[in-house]
């Protein structure tokens, strides 16, 4: 057994295998019944937060009444949906669930009078006996359940209120000593299913197993701070990610079980509305672990002020993660330039990459040093081979180093004929190993074609599969994985392929807005056309769009040899948008094309 604190040391009799999250949480139990686990701060409730924790036995008791509640429901292996705002009872929920030997799915909150046919899609795919909810939540979840058990296989749908349940004051000791778990210790079982974005008619949920997140959880520990001395001992989680996202799941809630270490947590809205709160949470909290997709690192940069950051200091931060959607270079320099002065580590932003289909973590850059970033030639890049430029060139592109692949198996390889491609150039990533969650639910189908591909020549050494197909476009260079760009997003304009990312951070540098763009392709009479999607407040000033229009397509001629077919600005909000937060881009697509966008300019298209 790989043993990571002290706290691990005597949880199984049987030392030949990891122990599971929820044998570490009773062990937690055992051992820290008082120390505090999770401090969630509600910024609703009061604009300057109001607090709240739970030990690690208030936390495992009240798993396990959600445990016994959800026994009453139906059996281990049945599923049980965790839908509530992000809280304390999400947690409980989670852990309960799975305490139960139930399959956790965590996802959104539904909300009153909004469509919620993508709820109602993955209830459908999941089919659960029982929705965990909040009482504050109770009435929209109690119209889902309705809607959904006339759509699903069964009519079982039991609503739980978690906070509603009679949480009993029982010692640790007590609870550990007395309570008989359902097989909680068989590692190959699955977990909690992790959907990833997709139509409503076909949701995609990832199998996590036990034996999954004990492996990817090891391989984060051992790769994000092996240049972080002591912190491994003795740090905090700060997190505001969502819950229902994997890297929110893992980050904010199971990382901190492994570990037996604090977790400080808030609401992605109580970030977006004042990102400064979660600098000060890093500048208040001892040897901080924390991460965030990089659009938060570039609000924090266009958001906060430096007189915000009078009487801070971040010397104590160790590790910032970057991921969940491409790393920008620009974002990392001005992030940097900003909270550099009150003492963030220059080595502490890790730039990683990950995925659900693998827990959530595969790779990450080196904490020795900071940030790696590297220019490229753009129509070199499209042609599918990188070759390096100054920075300042016209036909040039800023990538920025994901490190190289330690805990997990990675190769890039061309997806036409399955055979691994030379470093430099571009192929999509492939990645194996004990974190690569067992397949999705009831897709029998979908799971040969992603998690089943094998090398059609492999080389000696490197097993012929199975593979990951992670869908992500990358190359090797100087050892190290650069993600160009998506498979299924890759532009091809006028014969030539262009990277969204690339055309949409132009577009970004271009109007200096902080809202979403997408740069999607649609049927023209004769080719693909490029159309840019971007968001826009509502009052935005008719001339200024019509300059920005203007500039936009001149840069994107100048930068990417393509023609725009079309600019097009729509209110904040109203691109479609995965659980991360990235904008979806072939539904953008379809909604431009079925017309279903409102234009801030008021023009029709």
């Amino acid at each position: 057994m790989t043993l990571t604190l002290d706290n691990t040391r005597e949880v199984l009799d049987d030392d030949r295998r990891q122990p599971t999250i929820i044998e570490l949480l009773r062990e937690n139990a055992r051992r820290r019944p008082n120390d505090v686990a999770y401090t969630f701060v509600d910024y609703e409730a009061d604009f300057n937060g109001i607090s709240e924790s739970l030990t690690w036995s208030e936390l495992l008791d009240r798993a396990r009444q959600v445990a016994d509640s959800l026994a009453e429901c139906g059996s281990p292996g049945d599923r049980a949906v965790v839908l509530a705002q992000q809280s304390l009872e999400y947690v409980v929920g989670m852990l309960g669930a799975m305490l139960a030997g139930f399959i956790a799915v965590p996802l959104p909150t539904p909300y009153p009078g909004q469509g919620n046919d993508a709820l109602l899609g993955t209830i459908r795919n999941c089919n659960p006996v029982a929705l965990l909810t909040r009482s504050v939540d109770a009435d929209v979840c109690v119209e889902l359940a309705n809607a959904a058990t006339k759509v699903l296989p069964s009519a079982r749908l039991r609503v739980i209120e978690i906070d509603s349940l009679a949480f009993e004051s029982i010692t640790s000791t007590r609870l550990c000593d007395a309570e008989q778990l359902p097989d909680t210790g068989n590692l190959s079982k699955p977990a909690y299913l992790q959907y990833t974005s997709g139509s409503t008619s076909q949701p995609s949920g990832a199998i996590i197993t036990h034996s999954n997140i004990v492996a990817n959880v090891a391989q984060i520990v051992r790769d994000h701070f092996e240049a972080a001395e002591g912190a491994e001992k003795d740090f905090t989680v700060v997190s505001w990610l969502p819950f229902y996202h994997d890297m929110g799941l893992i980050v904010g809630v199971l990382l901190p079980i492994y570990m037996c270490r604090p977790a400080v947590l808030m609401t992605p809205v109580a970030f977006v509305q004042s990102p400064i709160r979660w600098i000060k949470h890093l500048a208040a909290s001892k040897r901080v672990y924390t991460a965030a997709p990089n659009f938060a690192y570039d609000l924090v940069a266009k958001r906060v002020k430096e007189t915000d950051l009078i009487g801070l200091r971040l010397d104590d931060v160790c590790v910032m993660i970057n991921g969940a959607e491409r790393v920008q270079a620009r974002t990392i320099r001005q992030f940097s330039e900003l909270l550099a002065p009150i003492g963030l580590p220059g080595t502490a932003m890790r730039p990683s990459y990950g995925l659900a289909e693998a827990t959530v973590y595969v790779v990450t850059s080196d904490g020795h040093r900071p940030p790696v970033t590297e220019s490229f030639h753009q129509d070199k890049l499209s042609a599918g081979y990188a070759q390096t430029c100054d920075r300042d060139e016209e036909d040039c592109v800023e990538l920025t180093s994901c490190g190289a692949p330690r805990s997990s198996d990675v190769i890039v390889v061309d997806p036409e004929f399955r055979v691994e491609v030379l470093a430099g150039q571009v192929g999509e990533v492939w990645a194996s190993g004990d974190h690569i969650a067992a397949g999705y639910w009831g897709n029998a189908e979908r799971t040969e074609q992603v998690f089943g591909a094998q090398l059609s020549d492999p080389a000696p050494g490197t097993p012929r599969g199975p593979w990951l197909r992670t869908g992500d476009l990358g190359f090797i260079f100087d050892g190290e994985l650069f993600i160009a760009g998506r498979i299924k997003d890759l532009l091809i304009i006028d014969g030539r392929n262009h990277y969204p990312d690339d055309i949409e951070e132009t577009v970004r540098a271009v109007t200096k807005s902080q809202g979403r763009v997408a740069a999607v392709s649609v049927p023209g009479a004769t080719t693909e056309m490029l159309v840019i999607i971007a968001e826009v407040k509502d009052h935005t000033d008719a001339a200024v769009l019509e300059t920005n229009c203007k500039n936009v397509v001149g840069a994107i001629s100048a930068r990417h040899s393509a023609g725009v077919a079309d600019v097009v600005w729509v209110p904040s909000g109203s691109l479609p948008t995965t659980t991360s937060g990235k904008v979806r881009r072939a539904e953008s697509a379809r909604m431009y094309q079925e017309g279903r966008f409102r234009f801030v300019d008021g023009t029709e298209r």
